[in-house]
C-alpha cells in the first residue's frame, strides 16, 4: 500500500511540474512577443474633416497605406474635391524612398464633434498594427463631417493591420 500512495504521489508531481511548464512556455512566448514588439511615432500630416453637401461624393471608410507619390496625389486630389483640404497639411511632399502614409477615413457622420484617431502603430517581426479610436464622440452641431487622420511612418514592406 505505501508503495502505490509514493507512487501516486510520484505520478502526481510530475503531472504538476507538467503544468508549470506549460504556464512557463506561455510566459516565454508572451514576454518573446513583448520584446519583439516595437512602437512607431509616426509624424503628423494632418487630421480633421471633410464636410459634406449634397451631391458630393464620399471617400470610403478606410485604412490606407500610400507607398508612392501618385498614390498621394490622388488622395489629396479626391479630398481637395470635397474640401481644399490638403493646403492644411503639415507636409504636402514625401520621400517615398523613406517613408509611408497610413491615413484613415471614419465613416460619415450626421453631427460634428467627431475625430478618428491613430493611437498607436507597433512593429511585430511580419506585420505593422495600426490602433485606431474616437477619441472625440460627437456632440450637437448640425454638420455633416467625415473625420480623417493622416500620418507618416518609416518605409516598410511589411503588411499592416488596421485594429479598431
Amino acid at each position: 500500500m505505501k508503495k502505490f500512495i509514493v507512487l501516486l504521489l510520484f505520478i502526481s508531481s510530475i503531472g504538476i511540474s507538467g503544468c508549470g511548464e506549460n504556464s512557463s512556455e506561455k510566459e516565454k512566448i508572451t514576454s518573446l512577443k513583448k520584446k519583439s514588439e516595437k512602437h512607431i511615432i509616426p509624424v503628423q500630416i494632418g487630421q480633421g474633416d471633410l464636410y459634406y453637401g449634397s451631391g458630393r461624393e464620399v471617400i470610403p471608410q478606410q485604412g490606407i497605406v500610400i507607398k508612392t507619390q501618385s498614390q498621394w496625389d490622388n488622395l489629396k486630389h479626391a479630398m481637395d474635391e470635397v474640401n481644399n483640404t490638403s493646403n492644411s497639411f503639415l507636409e504636402k511632399e514625401i520621400d517615398f524612398n523613406n517613408y509611408q502614409i497610413i491615413a484613415v477615413f471614419d465613416e460619415v457622420k450626421g453631427n460634428g464633434g467627431w475625430s478618428i484617431d491613430i493611437t498607436d502603430i507597433a512593429e511585430y517581426f511580419n506585420t505593422i498594427v495600426v490602433t485606431v479610436k474616437n477619441l472625440k464622440t460627437g456632440d450637437l452641431t448640425s454638420v455633416i463631417t467625415q473625420p480623417y487622420h493622416i500620418v507618416k511612418i518609416p518605409a516598410s514592406s511589411k503588411e499592416i493591420i488596421f485594429k479598431h
